[in-house]
């Protein structure tokens, strides 16, 4: 756990508090850093590792956070990486050739001949 101390000081003269700003953050009034907002997003999207299961694995880890945090956390590390999506699309758009796999992959056939077994 990091603990970011900001401690708060007074002027008699003018009356007036000074404390340091915090840290910034990716995402604006949040408590999560951007590594674990990198870790949520990895594990969901390139590990295929469900919400429920991350906040399963976080909670015996000790941080018991709700699947709607990280829902909202990935909606606005999202929006926050707009940008960056925004820029890979226009380099890709830009390029000369383009090379996509087309190949349709059927996940589940239930009308092939081996379906009749498993209804």
């Amino acid at each position: 756990m990091i603990e970011t101390r900001r401690p708060k000081k007074a002027c008699r003269r003018c009356e007036t508090i000074h404390q340091r700003p915090a840290p910034s953050r990716p995402v604006e009034r949040g408590m999560a850093g951007p590594g674990l907002l990198a870790h949520i997003l990895v594990s969901k999207y390139d590990d295929h590792l469900p919400l429920y299961r991350q906040g399963e694995i976080l909670a015996r880890m000790g941080a018991d956070i709700p699947r709607s945090t990280l829902i909202d956390w990935c909606g606005q590390a999202a929006a926050v990486l707009q940008p960056l999506t925004a820029r890979i699309k226009a380099v890709v758009l830009a390029s000369d050739r383009l090379h996509a796999d087309d190949t349709p992959i059927r996940v589940l056939d239930r009308t092939g001949p081996k379906a009749k077994g498993r209804l």
